[in-house]
């Protein structure tokens, strides 16, 4: 099950999960914790649900599961509606569970439910804030704009600021365009991991070092990697790749999409080419992003209006991030990622995270 979540593989899902059903007379609730997990990692959350809905008893661990998942995958009302339902149930929540409750509200852009349910946590629970809460909060009011508020709320924290606090406000700074606040972040979390800043976090903040260039190129094969399943075999696609065997094909495919997307509107943002090249490369550049060619490849050999699903070990750029939304609506298809920072559902012009990730 790990294996199948791992991978996003809907298909093999769905069959261990029958094989399950064959295979045993009765479930454990750990195993339909598991199974839900599984197809939360898919993100199939109509199968989540059906599941969910179908155990005969549930523990903290399942209501927990199915929030965290729902919310993960941008259904943040859904989220909200099951830990109201959970209350009824008579048992306590814990911190882990209020994770998923800040993350639906971060993906609602709800700011005071937010604010209420995280005194409500330490009020009436008694559940002492971890750093991941902390987190949880940054993203929840970074998310809607209000970066300077998300600072001041660092500055009054009772915990030293982690990495990924300053990560989680530099990320959101890029998004809003907050380039002074998000300099400084940056250069806190250089300081902090100088790891975690490589050429793709520093798009449009700290200025990129010829040596750091040079570190990017080194890693150029591990730099940009998307998977996606077809005909129940996973394939991989890497930026600027050519050796699939139906190269041509893809990239003219891709071309094809970019004039009906400028036509659309649609205006590359080359800020996230790095390269000294001229314009044009950089919008070819842009064009071969691993999940661009992933989604062209899906668009040839998967059925017509079914869901496109890809696993990226990036996050995405944000002139993507914009392409697969005007993609979306074009070919009248859901396009799922899974990125390094979570699902993004693009379907009918719109993304899941509502343009905060």
């Amino acid at each position: 099950m790990w294996e199948c979540g791992e991978a996003q593989s809907l298909q093999e899902a769905k069959s261990v999960h029958e094989h399950i059903i064959r295979s045993l007379s009765q479930l454990e609730v750990s195993t339909y914790n598991r199974i839900i997990e599984m197809y939360g990692k898919c993100g199939s959350m109509d199968d989540a649900f059906m599941v969910f809905n179908a155990m005969p008893t549930r523990n903290l661990m399942s209501w927990d599961t199915m929030m965290t998942w729902l919310a993960k995958n941008g259904l943040g009302e859904d989220a909200i509606d099951l830990f109201t339902q959970f209350k009824k149930t008579g048992m306590k929540p814990d911190g882990r569970m209020f994770i998923g409750v800040l993350s639906a509200c971060s993906v609602l852009g709800d700011i005071d439910e937010g604010m209420l349910h995280f005194e409500s946590m330490i009020k009436d629970y008694g559940i002492v804030p971890s750093m991941d809460h902390y987190v949880k909060v940054i993203d929840m009011l970074g998310s809607i704009g209000y970066l300077d508020e998300a600072f001041e709320f660092i500055e009054k924290m009772p915990l030293e600021p982690s990495v990924n606090i300053w990560e989680t406000l530099m990320d959101l700074c890029r998004v809003h365009g907050h380039m002074e606040l998000g300099d400084r972040c940056a250069e806190l979390v250089e300081q902090l991991d100088p790891s975690r800043m490589n050429e793709q976090s520093k798009a449009g903040l700290l200025p990129v070092k010829p040596s750091d260039l040079a570190k990017q190129k080194e890693k150029k094969k591990l730099a940009s990697q998307s998977l996606l399943e077809v005909r129940s075999q996973v394939h991989e696609y890497r930026a600027g790749d050519r050796s699939h065997p139906n190269t041509d094909k893809l990239y003219a495919e891709l071309r094809h999409l970019r004039e009906q997307m400028k036509e659309a509107g649609y205006i590359p943002e080359t800020r996230f080419v790095l390269h000294d090249i001229d314009h044009e490369s950089k919008e070819e550049a842009l064009l071969a992003h691993s999940e661009r060619l992933a989604i062209a490849d899906g668009l040839f050999n998967s059925p017509v209006r079914s869901p496109i699903r890809i696993i990226k070990n990036l996050r995405v750029c944000g002139d993507c991030h914009t392409a697969l939304k005007v993609i979306s609506k074009i070919v009248g298809r859901e396009l799922i990622i899974r990125d390094a920072k979570r699902f993004h559902h693009f379907k009918d012009g719109l993304c899941s995270c509502r343009d905060y990730w």
